[in-house]
């Protein structure tokens, strides 16, 4: 390489830093422009209140129970269908 293109390639590189710099600064906001007050919210408790006796009884069915229908004992249920 000749002298000339050293030259050139070092003051193509510093020109280009010095671009990238100047535009990194116009697009990113300064600190004091990213400043935002945001809502503060309650903590979630682990704590649930009890069941209002409004909507559930204690005499209604509890959904959360297995129920069995039937003899459960045959272990091909659909072996002889066809």
């Amino acid at each position: 390489m000749k002298q000339k293109d050293i030259l050139m390639i070092v003051v193509v590189a510093g020109v280009s830093t010095i671009f990238a710099f100047v535009a990194a600064n116009f697009f990113i906001s300064s600190p004091k422009n990213r400043q935002y007050k945001v809502q503060i919210l309650d903590s979630i408790s682990s704590s649930f209140p009890d069941t209002d006796t409004r909507y559930f009884n204690k005499d209604s069915l509890d959904p959360t129970q297995k129920v069995q229908i039937g003899n459960g004992g045959n272990a091909q249920p659909f072996a002889g269908s066809q």
